[in-house]
C-alpha cells in the first residue's frame, strides 16, 4: 500500500486516476458515437431500399416486383406482414437468431389493411466490426494508462528533485558552514521555501556570530578583572604594609567582584530569555499592557527625578504574544532612557498603529547615540555610564523571538534617542481587534 505520507506517491496516484478516468470517459463516448453512427447508416440504408421498393411496386402495381427485389438482393429478406394496432409509421426491430443479428424495418405498405413491408438485413458483420473496434479501444486505453503510469512516475520524480536538492544542501551545512541557497535555478513554486530557508540561514549566521562574540566577550570581560585582582594581591603581598592598605585592596577587589557578579547575572539572563522563548503565547490587549507597565516605569523615572509620559494609540490592540519577551525589550528601552536622560528630562512611551503592524517607541532626551556603531553587539558600551553591555543584545534577541525587529535612531527635533520595537501584523502572533 502506498504511504499516506509520500507526496510523490499521492501525486502520481492522483495523476494516474485522473488521466485514466478521462481516457475511459472519452473512449466510452467515442465508441458509442461510432456505434450510433454505424446504426444510423444502417437504418438510413434500409429506409432508402424500402422506399425504392415501395416506389417500384406502386409505379408498376406488380406484386412480383417485391419478390424479384428480394431475390436480387441476398442481404435483404423482404415480406409483407400484418401488424394490427401498430402505429402507422416506420419502426425498427433487432433480433438475434442462430448467433446472427438481424435488423428489420417495418414500412407502412397498405394502410387500410394494416400491412407493413418488413425488410430484414443481416448485421452480424457490423457487430463483429463493433467488437473489433471495442477491443482496439480497450487495447489503446490499456497502453495509454501504462504510459500515463510511466510518465506520472517520471513527472513526480522531477517535481521532488528541487526538494532533494534543498535537502542535500541543508544536510551539508553545519555550525561552521552556512551558505544561502541559490534561487536562480529553483522553480517558482519552491521559491517561498528557498527564501524561507535563506532567511533562516541568515538568522543562524547572526545567532552564531553573536554567540561567538558573547563567548569571546565573556572570557575577556571576566579575564581582565581577574588579572587586575591577582596583580593587586601580588603587589600588596610583596612586602608588609599597613592595615589600611590591605583593607583598601580588599575593598577594591570586592568592587571588582560585584561588577563581575553583575556581568554573570546578565549572562544568566540570556539563558532565562532563551527559556522565555518557549513560553506559551497568550492573547492580551497590548495598549492596556503598555499602560500598566508605564505606571511602574513612571515610578522608576520619578525616583531619578525624570518625567515619564505616555502617548498610546489606538485605544485597543489585541495580540497573541509572549509577555516575558516583550517585557525584556520594554525594560531595556526604558532603563537606558532613564540612565541617559538628565534630571528633569522627559521620557515618552509611544505606540502607533500602522498598516503593517504596531510600532512601540521609547523617546528620551539624553545624549543620543552613534548610529554608525553596532549597538546590538554584546559587551559594547557607549557613553559614560556603567553596565555590562548586554542590554540591547538581549533586547534584540527577544524581538527576534517575537517575530519583530528593533532599531535605534537619534531624534531630529532635539537631542535624544528613539528606541523602537515593531511587531508586524503579517505574523500569526498578531490578532487585531
Amino acid at each position: 500500500m502506498l504511504s499516506q505520507k509520500s507526496i510523490r506517491n499521492k501525486f502520481a496516484l492522483q495523476l494516474v486516476l485522473a488521466s485514466a478516468t478521462l481516457i475511459v470517459i472519452f473512449s466510452v463516448i467515442l465508441y458509442n458515437y461510432i456505434k450510433i453512427s454505424i446504426y444510423e447508416d444502417l437504418t438510413k440504408e434500409l429506409i432508402q431500399e424500402t422506399t425504392l421498393l415501395v416506389k417500384q411496386y406502386k409505379s408498376t402495381n406488380n406484386p412480383f416486383a417485391i419478390d424479384s427485389f428480394g431475390h436480387a438482393n441476398a442481404n435483404f429478406s423482404i415480406k409483407v406482414v400484418i401488424r394490427v394496432d401498430k402505429p402507422d409509421k416506420i419502426t425498427f426491430e433487432q433480433n438475434r437468431e442462430k448467433n446472427k443479428n438481424y435488423l428489420t424495418v417495418f414500412y407502412p405498405f397498405e394502410k387500410n389493411r394494416s400491412s407493413f413491408l418488413a425488410v430484414t438485413k443481416d448485421i452480424s458483420n457490423t457487430d463483429k466490426l463493433l467488437e473489433s473496434i471495442l477491443k482496439n479501444v480497450m487495447i489503446i486505453n490499456l497502453s495509454a494508462i501504462f504510459l500515463i503510469i510511466f510518465n506520472a512516475s517520471l513527472l513526480s520524480r522531477m517535481l521532488i528533485i528541487p526538494i532533494h536538492s534543498l535537502t542535500t544542501k541543508l544536510a551539508s551545512m553545519d555550525e561552521n558552514f552556512f551558505q544561502s541557497i541559490n534561487t536562480k535555478n529553483i522553480p517558482i513554486e519552491f521559491l517561498p521555501l528557498a527564501n524561507s530557508i535563506n532567511h533562516l540561514v541568515e538568522r543562524i549566521h547572526h545567532f552564531v556570530k553573536y554567540q561567538k562574540e558573547l563567548f569571546i566577550g565573556t572570557a575577556h570581560e571576566l579575564k581582565t578583572p581577574l588579572a587586575v585582582m591577582k596583580t593587586k594581591n601580588e603587589v600588596t603581598l610583596l612586602r608588609p604594609r599597613e592595615n589600611e592598605k590591605y583593607i583598601e585592596t580588599i575593598k577594591q577587589n570586592n568592587q571588582i567582584i560585584d561588577e563581575m557578579s553583575k556581568m554573570i547575572s546578565n549572562i544568566l539572563e540570556i539563558g532565562r530569555q532563551e527559556g522565555a522563548q518557549f513560553e506559551q503565547p497568550i492573547t492580551i490587549d497590548l495598549i492596556k499592557f503598555l499602560q500598566e507597565r508605564a505606571n511602574n516605569f513612571a515610578i522608576l523615572a520619578n525616583q531619578e527625578k525624570k518625567i515619564f509620559k505616555t502617548d498610546l494609540q489606538p485605544t485597543s490592540y489585541m495580540m497573541l504574544i509572549q509577555p516575558t519577551l516583550l517585557i525584556h525589550v520594554l525594560q531595556n528601552f526604558v532603563q537606558n532612557a532613564i540612565k541617559f536622560t538628565p534630571q528633569n528630562g522627559e521620557i515618552i512611551l509611544q505606540s502607533i498603529e500602522e498598516d503593517q503592524g504596531l510600532r512601540i517607541s521609547v523617546i528620551d532626551s539624553g545624549i543620543g547615540i552613534d548610529e554608525s556603531k553596532d549597538l546590538f553587539a554584546p559587551f559594547k558600551r557607549y557613553g559614560d555610564k556603567s553596565g555590562a553591555g548586554l542590554g540591547l543584545f538581549l533586547a534584540k534577541s527577544a524581538a527576534d523571538a517575537l517575530g519583530g525587529r528593533i532599531w535605534l535612531v537619534n531624534r531630529t527635533d532635539t537631542i535624544g534617542t528613539i528606541a523602537t520595537l515593531f511587531l508586524p501584523s503579517n505574523t500569526k502572533k498578531i490578532i487585531k481587534k
